[in-house]
């Protein structure tokens, strides 16, 4: 009976070891950040096209940019595996902790890379070649060099994280189109502001680990002013899509509702800021843009529908 227990709680601990490294290599791929990025290339896909996109476009496109921006995250995780030892918000992560051995990361993160690549060629190398220098751009330019480098390093960066709605149109299209690029500006400029509000809710952590985010370079009222600058920009470039006729009235009412929403966070972290206010104003961010997508495909298929 005795013999029959043992081999039963081995049984249970080995389940749960073989879960918690499922949970493990899925920590590594970002699910949520990678969820956001699939929505902004969707929409880049519905836009593309009048009516609804090809289901093989759609298919093949996230499975493809979903993987390649899997890997990218996988790749940051072993890139970044020592700084993230030693920030609170991170030390958890896999290979902080030496849950994961970095060569198998390595290899999760490469064959996630190819599979995607290889499904983004069956529709057009346009797709796959961008797809992968903006994994490049994020995993490489952006993690090894600009991180530590200056601390614009999230502005430059982030042209690679505002990719996913040009990779979701030329997924569709297998061209670049000046609307395509219109969206790859609203994340662009909507990244420093939302990066920002969480550098300034963990500056010691960046200072601990000596990464040259702008609140520990400059300082947290330079950056909180520069928070508020950007949301300022990102309400006039969301005029952009409105005013070049790729959007109409719904988008226009939306959006502004949006920006204007994130001015007033912005505004309030500036001049009034409260305890735990840049926080607030870092998951504001998050639904503003996947709010604002939403807005952007609600108008699309009005106006395609009516």
């Amino acid at each position: 009976m005795a013999k029959l227990q043992v081999a039963g709680n081995t049984s249970v601990k080995a389940v749960g070891h073989r879960k918690r490294v499922w949970q493990d290599y899925m920590t590594m791929t970002k699910p949520k950040v990678v969820a956001m990025l699939l929505l902004t290339a969707l929409v880049g896909m519905c836009l593309a096209v009048p009516g609804i996109p090809p289901m093989k476009a759609v298919i093949f496109g996230l499975a493809g940019i979903g993987l390649q921006s899997a890997a990218a995250a996988a790749f940051n995780h072993v890139l970044d595996r020592r700084f993230d030892a030693q920030m609170a918000r991170t030390y958890h992560r896999p290979l902080a902790k030496g849950r994961i051995e970095t060569y198998k990361a390595v290899i999760f993160a490469s064959v996630l890379m190819v599979a995607g690549f290889a499904l983004l060629w069956q529709l057009n190398a346009l797709t796959a070649w961008l797809t992968l220098a903006s994994l490049v751009g994020y995993a490489l330019v952006y993690t090894v060099w600009l991180k530590h480098a200056t601390p614009q390093n999230i502005v430059i960066g982030g042209l690679a994280g505002a990719a996913p709605p040009l990779l979701g149109w030329t997924a569709v299209t297998g061209q670049l189109d000046p609307h395509a690029l219109l969206l790859v500006m609203l994340v662009f400029t909507w990244t420093p502001p939302h990066f920002w509000a969480l550098a300034i809710h963990r500056k010691d952590d960046y200072a601990k680990a000596g990464i040259p985010m702008l609140p520990v370079t400059h300082g947290i009222e330079f950056t909180k002013t520069m928070v508020l600058l950007y949301t300022v920009m990102l309400a006039l470039v969301g005029l952009l899509p409105w005013l070049t006729g790729m959007s109409g009235g719904l988008y226009l009412i939306g959006s502004s509702i949006l920006n204007l929403g994130f001015i007033g966070y912005a505004v309030k972290l500036k001049y009034a800021d409260q305890a735990g206010h840049a926080w607030a104003t870092f998951k504001y961010s998050i639904w503003h843009l996947l709010a604002l997508f939403v807005v952007l495909l609600a108008d699309h298929w009005l106006v395609s529908w009516v």
